[in-house]
């Protein structure tokens, strides 16, 4: 037992100095004292609940009964011994080539194929000029622990220095091995400092691909001109590297951070049908994206070729999934199995790719399953060459298409019908950020009329001066009691396209909302907009509330068709766009610009965490040409057209939360509230808890900026911060980058405002769009992600079926029972927390990432007062006076609280766009 305690690492750790006397953290001098205050929380989040830092190091560290002084007499300083812990940490699987591989590199080790550390002193050598450097020092019983089965695995290195090298700032690391291997941290023991911590959590490459050494700074933060002699050099050469020259195809091995178009949806070589125009540029404005350097197609030169699934699309290697995620994602992409079988399952399914005939058959998929409902029995199932991991998720196929039944229509089967709560998803729903108060009726559209007919509105006062409960439309207006989700001229643009696609009909919807006594809203009239160009009576049309049962099914059909508008400009825009795409450009500038000890890098870091990876995927299998989204989404190829579009009206400086609401006129500014504005609508549940937490983001910002930027002339002479916000904006949102509206860096005051936006869009509003979605659009009816037919009149040769059989009519309206399947699989994997979850309040090395105790205490401040956000969301999700969060068979509104379990939750705010 002994034995195996030593190869693990054990002996040392135990045996650390990292106590209660440490020097090194004067913070965590006293165990019996805690960061911050205790916060009582709930059973249920005990994961978040704050714990004691010096009690059980994150970090091995070593123990100083190892740290032996060795005189040398033909020096004339002494030399001393110091040790390194490195740990190493194992993947759980690994197939056979990495086994082999392993144990080859076990071998080879012992024969001096080794891994080789050499220390960099932050002071500079008075000879050379340049850094000092200890001698390298070799991984230590690197074969021994080839075997071992840990999670981690701890090395120790041990190195010779002379009394005067000063502190080290730098680590070096050559992988003489031939496998990468995944280098968490590093802790070096010795210094009369204490220990020194390198937080590294990088793949280290052999040197045969990569021969450069690999270098990891300590993990004190320092501006660029605060940078110790030593490691000036060492701060730009990595930087460098990481920027790469712009050329060539990269390797899945590379950490080279550059920028491209998208110029990758499309596959010209498959044929016209598959081409997609290229997004970025003058023509078609977009964000940059990370470069991969494929070559182009064969078809068209200005189109990168592509990478078809399962073959991996490059991001750096960091970037990409660490394993739990990895594998926690492609369990949700077996859930989706009927999208990854479609090939093969087509020829079967094509007969049953039927309407909806019942609410029955939406039911049965919860209760039975697609494959069964279809006909497809076990037996058919076995005959296609299904991945092992299937049947171990479930032995029968029963269950391969069964779903959760949505949290929407789990404590109200029927709750989606009401015109309540239509109205409430849009203060409460998955996509709460579209509704605006009118400041004008009718609403006037902002087209060209030249090209698509003329801008007044259909809505006249006669269409809804009965719903106002007794005021006159122009004192609804003076009392911001009329709100309306306006999605006429992003869609109208592309109607005629859209509609001439099989299977898709589409109007530009406009909803007009009354504000209760009571709280809620209420909707009080849809116009519904098609192309000027279609025949006059049905160019534009305005339905309002029933009066009897053929006006219910109509209304009911307008509020689908508001519902598809709805889903598609949530995914498109509000997910994809501005929380997706919109924040790789600052992910990659910060890589390239920023280096890893800056201190804006150590705080933005945990807020990058997967997001290229992320966003890579999607180019490969769902925005691109023929992918998931256009499948499954009414504006079919248009769809990323579409968000281009959208991206013609971005602004950076209203992403913010209290510009975003101020620009819609939901909030008004009043410094007399507490957060300096005051909500119109006061039970908006995504604004009121959105509020929060922006809040306690701004407060650790403020904190964190004003440590290091006291003054505004250190942010002026901070270059690698300039020069990260310059590349953001003139290559990464370049096609914008001369408008006016953007920011300035010259304060502090800026810096908080940028960083706080980015930090937001990243965590909380990018949860509020995305962890709903299986909860909310997993019951296809109550948001149908495209409908089929029009709302026909009275003149229309379908009239009579509708009015004959208008439950058959609103079903055939919706998705196929296949198409459903598709969009309810999909949903389902993109609504999902994977195990290895960051939330915000929470990161890596709690302790340890950051060398500067008042920060690292200052973050344990901002983690308590997420705790207390979660409190009181709780709290208002009791409070029966909220009718929109609270009630008989209502959904309370967690989407942004801040916690969860792994799994498809409703709730849960990562750090990061991270699915």
């Amino acid at each position: 037992m002994a034995a195996a305690k030593e190869m693990m690492g054990w002996s040392l750790i135990q045996r650390s100095s990292f106590d209660n006397t440490t020097t090194g953290f004067p913070f965590l001098q006293n165990q019996n004292r805690f960061l911050v205050n205790p916060v009582s929380l709930p059973s249920k989040q005990k994961k978040v609940q704050l714990r004691r830092v010096a009690k059980v190091p994150v970090m091995a560290a070593v123990s100083e009964n190892l740290v032996k002084a060795v005189p040398d007499q033909s020096d004339e300083s002494a030399k001393f011994k110091v040790r390194a812990v490195v740990t190493v940490r194992n993947k759980n699987k690994e197939d056979f080539k990495e086994t082999l591989m392993k144990h080859l590199d076990a071998f080879t080790d012992k024969i001096g194929r080794n891994v080789v550390l050499e220390l960099i002193s932050s002071e500079e050598d008075d000879k050379t000029k340049g850094p000092k450097k200890s001698r390298g020092a070799v991984l230590k019983d690197w074969s021994k622990k080839a075997t071992v089965k840990a999670e981690r695995v701890h090395y120790t290195a041990e190195f010779t220095v002379d009394s005067n090298f000063g502190l080290p700032g730098a680590i070096t690391v050559t992988n003489k091995h031939q496998q990468e291997f995944f280098l968490e941290s590093i802790t070096v023991e010795g210094f009369a400092c204490g220990p020194l911590h390198f937080s590294c959590n990088s793949w280290v490459q052999s040197n045969k691909d990569h021969p450069a050494k690999r270098i990891f700074f300590s993990n004190q933060p320092y501006l660029p001109k605060e940078t110790p002699k030593g490691l000036k050099s060492l701060r730009e050469k990595e930087l460098r590297d990481i920027r790469g020259n712009g050329k060539g195809i990269r390797k899945l091995s590379d950490r080279i951070y550059d920028f491209d178009v998208y110029n990758d949806l499309g596959n010209p070589d498959r044929g016209v049908d598959f081409a997609r125009p290229t997004l970025g540029g003058k023509e078609i404005p977009y964000p940059r994206r990370c470069r991969t350097g494929r070559l182009p197609t064969e078809t068209d030169l200005q189109a990168e070729s592509r990478v078809e699934k399962p073959m991996p699309t490059y991001v750096p290697r960091d970037e990409q999934f660490e394993e739990s995620k990895q594998n926690a994602f492609s369990a949700g992409r077996l859930r989706a199995v009927l999208h990854n079988l479609l090939p093969q399952l087509k020829a079967s399914i094509s007969a049953y790719n039927r309407d909806i005939n019942s609410f029955a058959d939406i039911d049965d998929l919860y209760k039975e399953g697609l494959l069964l409902k279809l006909g497809l029995q076990d037996e058919a199932m076995k005959n296609l060459p299904l991945p092992k991991m299937v049947t171990k998720i479930q032995e029968s196929s029963e269950g391969l298409l069964k779903y959760e039944t949505p949290k929407v229509v789990s404590r109200d089967k029927f709750a989606w019908l009401r015109d309540d709560e239509f109205a409430r998803q849009a203060l409460a729903g998955v996509n709460p950020v579209n509704v605006e108060r009118i400041a004008v009726f009718p609403p006037v559209s902002k087209l060209d009329p030249e090209m698509y007919g003329p801008q007044e509105s259909a809505l006249k006062e006669e269409h809804i001066a009965n719903q106002l409960h007794g005021m006159t439309v122009q004192q609804a207006l003076e009392e911001n009691k009329l709100f309306m989700v306006d999605y006429h001229d992003l869609y109208l643009p592309f109607l005629d396209r859209i509609n001439a696609l099989d299977g898709r009909k589409s109007y530009a919807t406009r909803t007009i909302f009354f504000l209760t006594p009571s709280g809620t809203l209420k909707p009080i009239a849809i116009e519904l907009s098609l192309p000027h160009t279609a025949s006059c009576s049905r160019s534009k049309r305005v339905v309002t509330p029933p009066v009897d049962a053929t006006s219910n099914w109509i209304w009911q059909l307008a509020k689908a068709h508001v519902c598809s508008n709805d889903a598609g400009v949530h995914q498109l825009v509000n997910h994809w766009l501005r929380t997706h795409a919109c924040m790789e450009p600052f992910i990659l500038a910060a890589h390239r610009q920023l280096s890893a000890m800056h201190p804006i890098f150590k705080l933005l870091d945990p807020h990058m965490r997967y997001t290229l990876e992320i966003n890579g995927l999607a180019r490969q299998s769902l925005i691109n040409a023929d992918g998931v989204i256009e499948s499954c989404f009414t504006p079919g190829r248009y769809c990323m057209e579409m968000s281009a579009a959208a991206y013609r009206s971005w602004r950076f400086d209203k992403e913010g939360l209290p510009a975003d609401l101020i620009r819609r006129g939901i909030a008004v500014p009043d410094p007399t509230q507490p957060h300096g504005l005051k909500l119109l609508i006061e039970d908006y549940p995504y604004a009121s808890d959105g509020l929060l937490i922006w809040d306690a983001i701004e407060n650790w910002v403020r904190t964190y900026v004003n440590h290091y930027y006291p003054n505004s002339s250190l942010i002026h002479n901070d270059r690698e911060l300039q020069c990260w916000y310059h590349e953001s904006i003139h290559v990464g949102h370049a096609d914008t980058s001369d408008e006016d509206w953007w920011p300035t860096l010259n304060t502090p005051d800026d810096l908080v405002s940028i960083l706080t936006t980015i930090i937001w869009l990243a965590s909380a509003q990018h949860a509020a769009l995305n962890f709903g979605q299986y909860p909310y659009g997993g019951y296809v009816p109550n948001r149908p992600p495209l409908m089929r037919r029009l709302i026909p009149e009275e003149n229309d040769p379908e009239y009579a079926n509708f009015v004959a059989d208008p439950q058959k009519y609103f079903l055939s309206a919706l998705p196929s029972l296949v198409q459903a399947t598709k969009f309810m699989a999909v949903v389902d994997t993109l609504s999902t927390h994977s195990p290895d979850e960051e939330y915000l309040g929470e990161r890596q090395q709690p302790s340890t990432w950051s060398g500067d105790s008042e920060i690292v205490e200052a973050f344990f401040g901002f983690a308590a007062e997420i705790r207390q956000v979660e409190m009181e969301i709780e709290k208002r999700n009791g409070d029966h006076r909220l009718k929109n969060r609270c009630g008989a068979g209502v959904l309370p509104y967690e989407l942004l609280a801040p916690s969860s379990d792994p799994g498809v939750t409703c709730r849960g705010v990562p750090n990061s766009v991270s699915i």
